[in-house]
């Protein structure tokens, strides 16, 4: 029986449409759902909806249907429709009567939104994490390499002097930057919506959802009632943009890569696990990884267009087109987190040339050191000091 079943019959082809694959990605959700039926039936036991027996039965009842499911025992399947009517049913079918009781002042619209809440602030703290481990690896490169010049560039042009170190550094700090950010995305995520049913509180019953709140560990509890509905997406928004700019300076890394990895530049020597030959072109060894991430760091953009485009123009209360916002959120921060795992196992690899890249280091990077040099020496304005640098490489035919 689905929660919702009334004892009519369902178009197959309109339940499947129905269901589409929320049955797959609910999988991710089932350790976050049980976690928050346990602290509901706890909080319906202190206001006296359930005996101490029940919300014993029921304690006890979903801690094993959350093992079983870890260990491969059950799956989710369409005729489930989603992990909470896979949950729930095998509880009443372990426990009886009582797991008929849980549902009490709760409705799959808050039921989904504190699992997807619960699931973001993990996901975003994992993210983080190995966001941090990246910023390291960068670090390290730095350090090994960190007597190696590097030109700097501006508009693809050769600017001023720089070094591997500054380089590697830079972005060390910009990804240090992403997983800080990633935490603060958890802000929307700490706000307990469980208990606020359809959108609209649990009608005659009087709950005390602070006590879910503590329990979850929540910050808030979501008030009033109406606002959890209208903050659909909101949380899923803030966490897959905080992984938005996470990608893209993944991908930005892996540009300077692909760049530095030709044969015209050649600062840069990739592992030979890390790259790829050609069908056709025996001396060819390919920087795909690189390419790869370079492409794929869009992908969160795309997904946080989904979201917003998908609440743009709703109306106030619950709409089914919710849930299409769950697929672009588990599949932006799957991908970014693909796209850390990928550099964190290439970048210990990354080896820089050292004479090509001196061999790059020419003195028209140096310009702007001679304009600085001859304000220190001379005193000239910094303006005459630059057009007498640029007059002094206009003649030399630079």
């Amino acid at each position: 029986m689905r929660l919702w079943d009334k004892g009519e019959p369902t178009d197959d082809l309109i339940l499947r449409f129905c269901v589409g694959d929320d049955y797959l990605l609910d999988a991710a959700l089932v350790p976050y759902d049980i976690r928050a039926s346990i602290a509901h039936a706890r909080m319906l036991h202190e206001c006296g909806y359930l005996t101490a027996e029940d919300e014993h039965a029921i304690r006890d009842g979903l801690s094993k249907i959350g093992e079983s499911f870890a260990n491969g025992e059950w799956q989710i399947t369409p005729a489930d429709e989603d992990c909470h009517t896979a949950i729930e049913n095998r509880l009443v079918e372990q426990i009886g009567e009582a797991g008929k009781r849980v549902h009490l002042g709760r409705s799959r619209n808050d039921q989904v939104l504190t699992a997807v809440r619960l699931w973001i602030r993990d996901a975003l703290d994992f993210l983080a994490k190995d966001t941090e481990s990246v910023a390291s690896l960068l670090d390290e490169l730095a350090s090994r390499s960190a007597d190696i010049p590097l030109p700097g560039y501006t508009h693809q042009q050769r600017a001023m002097p720089s070094s591997v170190a500054l380089w590697a550094r830079g972005f060390a700090s910009e990804l240090q930057d992403d997983a800080d950010g990633l935490r603060l995305a958890k802000r929307r995520a700490q706000k307990n919506p469980l208990g606020s049913a359809a959108g609209y509180g649990p009608a005659q019953l009087a709950l005390n959802r602070d006590i879910t709140t503590k329990e979850l560990g929540f910050e808030e509890t979501q008030m009033p009632v109406t606002a959890a509905q209208l903050s659909r997406g909101k949380a899923e928004a803030e966490a897959v943009f905080a992984a938005s700019l996470l990608a893209q300076d993944l991908g930005r890394l892996a540009s300077d890569l692909c760049l530095f990895s030709t044969a015209e530049f050649g600062f840069v020597r990739l592992p030979s696990a890390f790259t790829t030959g050609s069908s056709i072109m025996p001396q060819k060894r390919n920087p795909d990884v690189f390419e790869l991430v370079r492409a794929k760091s869009v992908v969160p953009q795309t997904d946080l267009q989904a979201i917003l485009a998908i609440t743009s123009k709703m109306t106030s209360g619950y709409h089914r087109d919710l849930q299409e916002i769950k697929r672009p959120l588990m599949n932006a921060i799957a991908v970014t987190r693909d796209l850390v795992t990928v550099m964190a196992r290439a970048i210990p690899g990354i080896e820089f040339d050292r004479t090509r890249a001196t061999e790059a280091m020419d003195d028209s990077l140096f310009a702007t050191q001679r304009a600085y040099q001859l304000v220190v020496e001379r005193g000239m304005s910094f303006r005459d000091a630059y057009r007498m640098v640029a007059e002094e490489f206009r003649d030399r035919g630079r």
